[in-house]
């Protein structure tokens, strides 16, 4: 009986796997199997081809949090001598520290393949091979802040952890490092400019004189690979070497001692090349010295603070004092977009009183005025307007047979705020840097290289094509693909 049985069930397992069920069914399951097959295959292969050629990776994050920035792609694109970045951790310790670390492995990634091959980052474990810091001598191992080393040649420089990411000010101010942002590529692209850059043009901040907080403008420059110094007149003199000295925003006037250091720097024994920076602050307008040593130049500021009426340069209806200005011809060459405009706010003007030396580097409209520095709420908009545009930067100009010196004036300090400067709707840190850049013939246009978050890392399309063609692939080809298939599914099994 049990023989029976088993013959039974034998034969009917032979006559299911000659049945059109199990045809079809082997056929479902062969079909499934190629297609998970597939699907791991091509997993492997992608990952492999990411791994070997970062740049395929796509960002599709609202704030291109994983995208370089157009700056940072252009300075790796053109790098001429072979760099190399030290990361003194392991990778795997690298980004065990956080996402923010992760983030910043794969800009540096993508800077290595943008690089084509002059960019390149290692990693080295300190702890195994503590002796590798000790040919970098010149920098400061006491400080545990250094996170990685930039080396070109015989060139080398230290990169801080407080570069490459910023931090939660509330936690910060609690003792606690919370990362809220990474600036890695800023910080990479300024350190491999300055191993790059053999002979760095000196510039002097003078200090002395109560000068407003000037830590967004030397920042600014010191990432475009200058030696930015500080020199107090009342000590001290102005850098033999330094080609530019910068006043900012002295909140006590010049004393005649620093004013003739200033003049006989500018001077140079009658060779010139040199340049000073003036930048007033809007909170002390009584500044005789100072003001007697531009008037040498052919500038003088104007007795109050400019507004505009135009409405093409301002920027809200409620303030005229804040406006956008308009560019004359000179240091435009190295801009950019000479489209974005230059931002003032609180700017005083300029009055030009030799024009055969001096001129105008950034305007307000003609439809602006001067508000008087003893103005009051009976003053009239209309009152001050002259029909003529207002200098709100100049420069006057003395030169000799080999060489220019130069005193430049930008009448606003506010221009220069570390809000105005990495904005990237206006052009203030790009024309500055023109201008250093073109006077210190430099070719290098300006770095200036936001931040990224991760706060608001959703799929981000702002772009109508992109939106559209999302649309009608999630919309309408995705769900109709599905729906044909699942009647041809349908059909076929009403008919097994």
């Amino acid at each position: 009986m049990m023989k029976n049985k088993e013959k039974s069930s034998k034969g009917s397992f032979k006559a299911f796997l000659k049945s059109r069920k199990a045809r079809h069914g082997s056929m479902a399951a062969v079909l499934v199997i190629g297609a998970v097959a597939l699907v791991v295959v091509l997993n492997i292969v992608v990952g492999l081809l990411v791994e070997r050629f970062p740049n395929l990776k796509m960002d599709l994050t609202s704030n291109s949090a994983y995208a370089l920035s157009d700056d940072t792609s252009d300075f790796m694109s053109h790098l001429d001598k072979d760099v190399t970045m030290y990361i003194l951790s392991t990778e795997n310790s690298f980004v065990e520290n956080g996402e923010y670390f992760v983030q910043a492995k794969n800009l540096l990634e993508k800077m290595e393949a943008a690089s084509d091959g002059k960019f390149t980052v290692s990693y080295v474990d300190t702890t195994s091979n503590p002796s590798f810091t000790n040919k970098y001598k010149n920098i400061d191992w006491t400080s545990k802040d250094t996170m990685a080393v930039m080396e070109c040649g015989d060139r080398y420089q230290g990169v801080k952890t407080d570069d490459c990411f910023t931090y939660d000010e509330q936690y910060l101010s609690a003792g606690y490092y919370q990362v809220n942002g990474t600036t890695i590529e800023q910080a990479t692209v300024t350190s491999a400019m300055k191993v790059t850059t053999e002979n760095q043009v000196v510039v002097d901040f003078i200090t002395g004189n109560q000068e407003t907080d000037f830590t967004s403008l030397k920042s600014l420059i010191s990432n475009n690979a200058y030696d930015v110094r500080e020199v107090s007149l009342l000590t001290g003199d102005l850098d033999d070497e330094a080609q530019f000295a910068i006043i900012y925003a002295p909140k006590v006037d010049l004393d005649a001692a620093s004013v003739e250091k200033i003049e006989k720097w500018l001077d140079n024994d009658g060779k010139y090349g040199r340049n000073l920076i003036y930048i007033p602050a809007p909170e002390n307008a009584d500044t005789p010295n100072a003001e007697s040593l531009i008037e040498e130049w052919g500038l003088k500021l104007t007795d109050g603070f400019v507004y505009e009426t135009s409405e093409d340069h301002l920027l809200s209806n409620s303030d005229m004092f804040v406006f956008i200005t308009d560019f004359t011809d000179y240091y435009t060459d190295n801009l950019k977009n000479k489209n974005i405009p230059v931002m003032v706010y609180q700017t005083r003007g300029i009055e030009i009183t030799d024009e055969n030396n001096a001129h105008a580097l950034l305007n307000a409209s003609d439809h602006a005025g001067v508000f008087p520095l003893d103005g009051d709420e009976s003053f009239k908009p209309e009152d001050g307007i002259t029909g003529k545009q207002i200098a709100v930067a100049a420069e006057g100009i003395k030169s000799s047979s080999d060489a220019e010196s130069r005193v430049i004036i930008f009448g606003s300090d506010r221009m220069f705020s570390s809000e105005f400067i990495t904005m990237n709707s206006i052009n203030n840190a790009e024309f500055f840097m023109s201008v250093l850049n073109t006077i210190a013939d430099k070719s290098d246009e300006s770095v200036t290289i936001t931040g990224k978050k991760l706060d608001n890392t959703e799929l981000g399309v702002t772009d109508i094509n992109t939106t559209g063609a999302m649309n009608v692939i999630f919309i309408g080809v995705i769900p109709v693909a599905i729906l044909i298939a699942g009647i041809i599914v349908w059909l076929r099994r009403r008919h097994m």
